[in-house]
């Protein structure tokens, strides 16, 4: 999407939009809820990013693949602030400007990600993971020794359910399986409220039933959040359902469905023909 399109959008938008926006309020006028466009990064003369444009949907669920080294990880780092770009726009919603943004003020305007290994809090029950994660003031980190209101119990009622973890409430959770951590953390995310989580190989280490309950939960979130998977796991993009987009050498490669890229020659070229 050009610079002029942007503005375009972004002022039609606010023309259109009736209710006045709070500042620093999410604006998915349009639908959409990221874009990226023209994205240019380089490390030690190695372009990781190459003019990469991408958009996705308000509520959403993409999936990214392609080899090591296309520059998934990259993307990801650029769109929680972690790395700036070279060269390129990147937005979430009409008007927040990611590249002008740090990395707290990205996950509180609703960006969250989970890396590959799983981060929580080991010693403390699944309840009290959960708890810790709520969007809540922390600077006193009251949160093990406030008692809950009754709307945040249900929150985290609501998680444990969602999540599948209900039964394991009470348990540490450094007992729990690789899988059930996996979803702990992303429940973690949950009660965090991001309208968009970015999943680095969510699946990698799981058995094929957790790997299969993931994409139900992952499908079950649609809609309400937007998702950006990074997954090499065929079965798993496969049973997702949505868009897939292939990168390579740090551009857009190919999109569409699974079965549209899987066929196309130059996907089977780079990736999917090893």
């Amino acid at each position: 999407m050009s610079t002029a399109m942007h503005d375009t959008i972004a002022s039609s938008g606010r023309a259109s939009d009736s209710r006045v926006l709070r500042p620093g309020e999410l604006d998915l006028t349009h639908k959409v809820i990221l874009y990226l466009e023209d994205i240019s990064v380089s490390f030690d003369g190695f372009k990781a990013l190459n003019n990469l444009s991408l958009t996705i949907d308000a509520g959403e669920l993409r999936a990214i693949i392609g080899p090591n080294g296309a520059g998934k990880t990259t993307m990801m780092d650029v769109i929680t602030g972690k790395t700036r770009p070279d060269t390129g726009k990147a937005f979430f919603g009409q008007t927040l400007d990611l590249t002008r943004m740090s990395e707290p003020e990205i996950a509180h305007a609703g960006i969250g990600r989970k890396f590959q290994k799983p981060t929580i809090f080991e010693n403390h029950s699944v309840f009290e993971n959960l708890e810790l994660a709520m969007k809540t003031d922390k600077r006193v980190w009251k949160s093990l020794f406030a008692q809950l209101t009754g709307d945040e119990r249900d929150r985290v009622s609501d998680t444990l359910k969602r999540i599948r973890l209900q039964a394991e409430a009470d348990r540490p959770a450094g007992l729990l399986s690789h899988g059930q951590k996996q979803w702990l953390e992303i429940g973690m995310l949950l009660m965090q409220e991001p309208r968009l989580l970015l999943l680095d190989e969510p699946v990698a280490g799981m058995t094929d039933e957790e790997t299969e309950r993931t994409a139900e939960l992952f499908v079950s979130l649609a809609g309400q959040h937007s998702l950006v998977v990074v997954e090499h796991d065929m079965s798993f993009v496969e049973a997702l359902g949505g868009q897939v987009t292939v990168l390579h050498e740090g551009s857009v490669l190919a999109e569409g469905s699974l079965a549209k890229v899987q066929n196309d020659p130059r996907v089977i070229e780079v990736y999917l023909g090893r």
